[in-house]
């Protein structure tokens, strides 16, 4: 820009006048000073670098409108016609009115023009360049309305992200939480409103002591402060829900420290471990059943020998003296004890999974409901049993004489354990097992019946829980019971491939659930009360006696001799087998099943019946592991009786 020279009054002034006109041009404001009739007075060099007029321009006395027109000519007032902008300014310049305004110039500088009127008419106006200062506020704004956007995305980032978490928190089964060094929580999931009722939405209201309970509080309250004092931990405890429910949980606390390494909370996470526990449970109890079952078999197999002598030859003595009082006076107890000792081997037997089984297809609704009317007339009047069959068809491949025993076990059990007034109740339901319930059973995956029987009486503590099971054990008085229910009801459902679940509380009752594979209803279903077959007298010929225990093959001998065998004896397998190889026309094969040696009487029964060396097979023994499996070979199990042993022969004349 050209410099401006010095500007002074036209007359030469004073040099007072000089002076101030010096010190007006040091100003960086222009200024200007038009008297009432607006003509020019007094103005500095800063106004005229400001608006660019030509120094000529400026003089005592020049007109406002020279100026306004000036302005008009080169654009500074944009398209507005010249005589209307000249004429509207200086009108508004007449009325003497204070203002403050700011204008763009062409060149885009932005220039602040404030006026004021004078005293005797007139007025001042300061003309000052805000360009940067104008460039600087609108860089501030654009920079804090980015800022502010920013903040906005952010924060909407952040809530969304809370969102998402608070998201994913509410959807884990297990209680999430936070809460600081003065236990004060600020964070709670959703697990918090469905198990105690909490609102998620105000932590700050929630107190562990209240939810929990003074009992529950105190008993976590040192791994609280363990946490506390810096010390990840893991515990497990019992609480109880709004609901009710008693739970099995287990917390971890995990402490929230500052970059300094101080403990300013904890992060809280609980998970329901009720049903793993029960899983646990169930597993070490079928592991401690499988083991009680191995003992109780071997057991009953050598038992099962020494009954079969006792009452083999008692019976023998009885025959021979049969109008000897004094015989009879000792041999009928011996027999009465031994007998009932058989009995309790057959309840081991069971137990141990080692009883066979006449399975065939069931329907488990029609079953109890006639175990129910059969069970009902020997109740109490008091206590009330019902079917709850269901609509559904309930089919398993079961051994329904079991089945009907182990149901009646069960409900008089019941009724045990139900004094007074109450109602039992026999519920049939159809059940696809998921792969998490199945487990824990220790079931396949897929459909299942279940048949619960459940009592309002007593209950059962978890010591006694732990051993409901087990053979010999019963809660009941002395003399009440042998303790082998409850064992043969667990025997017989497991080698029917199921399993057995009691839940039970003290002074709440228990519920007994019995789970069996389902399978299809047969195409053609059995015909009902159909008479049974009447065995006729057995058929001669020459039995093959296979016994290792001497004592039992001579029990075992006299019973075929007195059923017209001829007997022929073997040991073992192989003298079994060379006998057989060596000898036709064998009648009957009638061999025990574990022998000592590599060929046991399955392989031995299996290997005559292919290559027909004996017209009959007939199994028999007091234990036999895999004695499920025996589908194709029939068996009489030890100890027996002559009439048993010919009722045997008989059917396999049939």
């Amino acid at each position: 820009m050209t410099a401006i020279p010095p500007t002074f009054p036209a007359d030469g002034g004073s040099w007072r006048q000089q002076t101030l006109q010096a010190g007006l041009d040091l100003l960086d404001q222009g200024l200007t000073v038009f008297d009432a009739s607006l003509h020019l007075v007094a103005w500095n060099r800063a106004f005229l670098e400001l608006l660019a007029f030509p120094p000529e321009m400026t003089r005592i006395g020049a007109p406002f409108e020279d100026f306004i027109r000036y302005n008009a000519r080169r654009g500074e007032y944009g398209d507005e016609p010249e005589d209307e902008a000249v004429r509207r300014r200086v009108d508004l310049a007449l009325k003497f009115l204070p203002h403050d305004i700011e204008r763009t110039r062409p060149d885009g500088r932005i220039l602040r023009i404030t006026g004021q009127p004078l005293p005797g008419h007139g007025f001042v106006t300061l003309y000052s360049d805000v360009t940067e200062q104008r460039r600087t506020e609108q860089a501030l704004r654009q920079a804090n309305l980015e800022l502010e956007s920013r903040v906005r995305a952010r924060t909407a980032e952040l809530q969304r992200s809370e969102q998402q978490m608070r998201l994913v928190t509410d959807s884990i089964p297990a209680l999430v939480a936070y809460f600081r060094r003065d236990r004060g929580y600020e964070y709670i999931n959703r697990g918090y409103q469905d198990w105690f009722g909490l609102d998620p939405k105000r932590p700050e209201q929630v107190s562990a002591r209240a939810f929990l309970g003074p009992e529950v509080y105190e008993g976590i309250k040192p791994n609280v402060k363990r946490a506390l004092a810096g010390e990840s931990v893991t515990f497990d405890y019992e609480l109880h829900t709004v609901q009710g429910e008693t739970l099995s949980v287990r917390t971890t606390l995990i402490p929230d420290r500052t970059a300094d390494g101080e403990v300013v909370g904890c992060f809280e996470l609980t998970f329901d471990v009720t049903e793993q526990k029960r899983s646990q449970a169930l597993i070490e109890r079928a592991q401690k059943m499988e083991a009680m079952g191995q003992l109780a078999g071997g057991l009953a197999h050598d038992f099962n020998n020494i009954l079969t002598v006792i009452i083999g030859n008692l019976a023998a003595l009885g025959d021979a003296r049969p109008q000897d009082q004094l015989v009879s006076e000792f041999t009928q107890p011996a027999v009465a004890a031994a007998r009932r000792g058989a009995e309790l081997i057959r309840g081991l037997m069971t137990f141990a999974r080692q009883q066979p089984l006449q399975a065939a297809a069931v329907d488990v609704g029609a079953l109890v409901s006639s175990v129910v009317r059969l069970v009902r007339p020997a109740l109490p009047a008091c206590l009330t049993l019902q079917a709850h069959a269901g609509d559904d068809a309930a089919w398993t491949w079961v051994d329904a004489t079991q089945l009907e025993n182990a149901l009646v076990n069960l409900i008089l059990n019941a009724r045990d354990a139900t004094p007074g007034s109450g109602r039992i109740d026999v519920r049939v339901r159809c059940s696809d097992l998921d792969g998490v319930r199945a487990r824990a059973l220790q079931l396949q995956t897929g459909p299942h019946v279940c048949i619960e029987v459940q009592d309002q009486g007593v209950g059962m503590d978890a010591a006694t829980l732990a051993r409901v099971f087990e053979p010999f054990f019963t809660t009941k008085r002395h003399g009440s019971g042998t303790g082998l229910g409850m064992a043969m009801v667990y025997g017989f459902v497991r080698q029917s491939g199921g399993a057995v679940d009691v839940r039970s509380t003290p002074g709440q009752g228990t519920t007994v659930s019995l789970w069996l594979p389902a399978t299809e209803a047969p195409a053609e279903l059995p015909a009902l009360d159909e008479p049974g077959h009447v065995p006729g007298s057995a058929r001669r010929g020459v039995a093959l006696l296979v016994e290792d225990d001497g004592d039992v093959r001579k029990v075992v001998r006299r019973s075929l001799l007195d059923l017209g065998f001829a007997v022929i004896e073997a040991a073992n397998g192989h003298e079994a087998q060379e006998i057989l190889a060596q000898m036709s026309g064998i009648t009957l094969l009638l061999s025990d099943i574990m022998m000592p040696g590599d060929i046991d009487g399955r392989v031995l029964a299996r290997q005559a019946r292919e290559r027909g060396q004996a017209k009959q097979v007939l199994l028999m023994s007091g234990y036999a592991p895999g004695i499920d499996t025996l589908t194709d070979l029939p068996l009489l199990a030890k100890p027996f009786t002559t009439s048993e042993l010919a009722a045997a022969i008989e059917e396999l004349t049939v």
